[in-house]
């Protein structure tokens, strides 16, 4: 456990670290051809390491209440050691109930949120491998310089687990290993449902103009109905956390607790939403799975837009924001559709992660 390391710079020096390998990535992208052997060999080799360290560095954390619902999580974990499957006292997040239980039973807590870490971060570094084979550790790099990854990884664990279990559903091409992870990844969080269905959707109509045209309505409908839409949901939902975070109920002492309409978020979610309309009606790029993805992205981003006078809307702006990434990365990793590509790259993650460091490190503190 990383114990010598001060708690209050903890996530800082993550931050820090990361800011020095997406510079080192930077440079590389603007002085070295992308599909040069050099550069497939250098990426791979710092790519490894990297991984390595994200998980052992997020996993061996240690338990504190920097970590905001860490805590909740230890105690958990040690609630299951004493009382075992008696604590278990509802089917929410029933998987994870199970897998938190079994995991108190055979080993320490501090080993259990390195698996944690494990279950969070090796999908996307496998999803990132079968999409985009010698050059994943683009991809892999933006899904961790995201704005809410290590938030997700330390705080909101379970959520963040469910939805790194979704992107390694939609990457599997058999039907029966999508239903399965995608089984798996509801029953560690339920509010991946929502994406879940958003998919599903996407695949029975993959034209991003309707998508679009219903993310763009949900802005004035939220402005002008915002409380009522809120009331409507909290009324249908059957989660109770679903219900606190709609209806203003500060059950876990989240920090994220400013409400009204952010326009400063809906902005960071339509870079996503502008990317993706500049690949397919500007550059015309095909690639059917893109749109689906680009249109599960739309449709879960406009639940939360129909939400977001809601304290603590970012717990329902995470379920497609860890979309972001693919979203914005995808057609320039995955397909040569701009002239001196490997510099755009460069210059996207760049600025992708200027905008995570300058939220978590420079406003955070």
């Amino acid at each position: 456990m990383f114990e010598w390391v001060p708690v209050i710079y903890y996530t800082n020096i993550y931050y820090i670290t990361l800011f020095i390998v997406v510079a080192i990535i930077f440079t590389k992208c603007y002085i070295t051809p992308i599909h040069s052997v050099d550069n497939k060999r250098f990426t791979n080799t710092i790519g490894l390491g990297f991984l390595v360290f994200v998980i052992v560095y997020m996993g061996l954390r240690p338990v504190n209440g920097v970590f905001i619902d860490m805590t909740m999580y230890d105690y958990n974990f040690r609630r299951f050691q004493q009382d075992g499957l008696k604590y278990i006292n509802s089917t929410d997040d029933l998987m994870f109930n199970y897998f938190t239980y079994v995991s108190s039973k055979i080993m320490t807590a501090s080993f259990y949120f390195l698996i944690c870490s494990i279950l969070y971060i090796v999908p996307l570094y496998l999803i990132s491998k079968k999409w985009f084979k010698n050059y994943w550790f683009y991809s892999f790099l933006a899904l961790v310089a995201s704005f809410s990854f290590w938030s997700y990884g330390v705080n909101g664990i379970r959520n963040g687990i469910a939805t790194s279990m979704f992107l390694l559903a939609v990457s599997r091409e058999r039907l029966g290993w999508k239903l399965f992870w995608l089984i798996v990844a509801v029953n560690f969080h339920k509010t991946v449902l929502l994406p879940s269905v958003a998919f599903f959707v996407a695949c029975i109509c993959p034209q991003p103009k309707y998508f679009l045209f219903f993310w763009l309505l949900c802005i004035p409908m939220s402005l002008l109905l915002g409380n009522n839409i809120q009331v409507l949901f909290a009324g249908v939902m059957n989660d109770t956390r679903a219900v606190d975070y709609l209806t203003n109920r500060n059950i876990n002492g989240d920090q994220f607790s400013s409400t009204g309409f952010r326009w400063d978020f809906l902005i960071y979610s339509g870079c996503a939403v502008f990317a993706g309309w500049y690949y397919l009606y500007r550059l015309n790029y095909d690639d059917k799975f893109y749109r689906i993805l680009y249109n599960t992205y739309l449709f879960s981003n406009a639940f939360w837009i129909l939400v977001i006078k809601a304290n603590f809307s970012n717990r329902f702006a995470y379920l497609s924001w860890f979309l972001m990434a693919i979203i914005i990365f995808y057609p320039i990793i995955k397909h040569l559709v701009l002239p001196f590509q490997h510099r755009v790259i460069g210059y996207l993650l760049f600025a992708y992660f200027a905008f995570t460091f300058f939220m978590n490190v420079i406003i955070a503190n």
